[in-house]
């Protein structure tokens, strides 16, 4: 058999259609570390290529009107699209997996679920441009969002009603690392009928699944780990349940903030490396967190790995490591001192988003928080003085090094 025949023998196992459980449930009893190279891609039909093409095209030639194979028009569907949402379901351990342009048109997407009059339990520690969007754009369209304290999930009860819709939740928050119980979440939400969608960037999927405790959608800003090396703007979101597919299907085609072929080929790449990067983010994040910890002039660190860290028990029961996202305060407690450091680390780089490769600082109350009134910010625990580290996989004692040169 030539290599075109062998590779025309996958045809059969090809999607038709961007989101299909069949490699869900043909590779749901490999370990995530395999599927995480090998689900939802198939070496190419026409060639035989081990790695997904980039199709880049924005039509499809039909041989009738409406004999297209499962592909019409890129904006609806993409083949390379296709496998990057069939891989996303698949390491989520969801049926379907779609994808979007940037995180935030995947919360766009989630917030279209919603009508004038309906509500919206939110927990008060954030990123700001969901904040941002959610009191900037949705609210004036007459939805309310109500930013509590979710230490204690039984806390969203209270400001559960009949216009109430949605819970969100990230876990770890960003950039505070506080833990909410997504199970208990799960629970509260289908005891009233109302959708659990958590943002899971922080953990990415090699280190918990909130569809496995409760969750209806879960969201990622694949820019992030998903992506990893800080080269892409993308983002997903991965749900169970058909009916809820289908309309945030719709969403995504009628609304067209989706990604592009070359942005899907990124991620999908990016994720073959996800395991071993991860590990790599967590043994240094734990090596970096315990370095500030015994620091004199760090006033407090806040990493989830601490058994003093608020809800520690809740991470170790839904999470299988604690990442490499550390946020911490000085002694020295206000913002020069902080900015003081940033402008001499070497390593790691002043930059915002965060979960490549290379390691990054950041002052979430001048960047990635900026949205947030000071008064909301300071209330919730986030102060001017905050300074937040995505630990990359560099040698940790050149991390530690940097650290120590610049806080001094």
């Amino acid at each position: 058999m030539s290599v075109y025949e062998k590779a025309n023998s996958y045809k059969k196992l090809l999607p038709l259609r961007p989101n299909s459980n069949a490699l869900y449930m043909e590779n749901k009893k490999h370990k995530l570390e395999t599927r995480l190279i090998h689900a939802g891609v198939h070496p190419d039909p026409t060639t035989g290529a081990i790695m997904t093409p980039i199709y880049q095209t924005s039509t499809y030639v039909q041989a009738a009107p409406g004999d297209h194979k499962g592909y019409e028009y890129a904006r609806t569907q993409n083949p390379t699209r296709a496998a990057l949402q069939n891989a996303l379901a698949n390491i989520e351990n969801g049926k379907y997996g779609l994808c979007f342009g940037s995180g935030m048109a995947a919360t766009d997407a989630v917030a279209r679920l919603l009508m004038p009059g309906d509500e919206v339990i939110v927990t008060n520690d954030l990123y700001g441009g969901t904040y941002r969007i959610f009191t900037k754009v949705f609210a004036n369209y007459g939805i309310k969002f109500h930013f509590i304290n979710m230490h204690d999930a039984q806390n969203i009860t209270q400001f559960v009603n009949e216009h109430t819709k949605m819970i969100w939740i990230e876990t770890p928050t960003n950039p505070l690392l506080n833990i909410i119980d997504i199970e208990a979440c799960g629970k509260i939400a289908k005891a009233h009928k109302l959708l659990l969608v958590c943002d899971n960037t922080f953990a990415s999927p090699y280190l918990q699944n909130p569809l496995d405790l409760g969750a209806d959608i879960v969201l990622h800003s694949a820019t992030k780990y998903l992506g990893g090396h800080s080269d892409v703007v993308h983002g997903a979101l991965i749900m169970n349940d058909a009916g809820l597919e289908e309309r945030l299907r719709f969403i995504q085609n009628s609304c067209g903030a989706v990604p592009g072929p070359q942005d899907c080929f990124l991620v999908l790449r990016g994720i073959k490396t996800l395991h071993v990067r991860m590990q790599r983010h967590c043994q240094n994040g734990k090596a970096v967190a315990e370095y500030l910890h015994a620091h004199p002039k760090v006033a407090k660190v806040y990493w989830v790995g601490f058994p003093h860290h608020p809800n520690h028990d809740i991470a170790k029961k839904q999470m299988r490591d604690f990442g490499g996202m550390i946020s911490f305060t000085l002694k020295d407690d206000n913002i020069e001192a902080a900015l003081s450091v940033l402008k001499k680390t070497q390593l790691f780089s002043l930059a915002e988003s965060l979960g490549g490769v290379e390691s990054l600082i950041g002052h979430p109350a001048t960047m990635t928080h900026g949205s947030i009134p000071r008064e909301e910010r300071i209330k919730n625990g986030l102060s001017d003085s905050l300074i937040r580290l995505s630990v990359g996989i560099e040698d940790i004692d050149d991390l530690i090094y940097d650290l120590k040169n610049a806080i001094g």
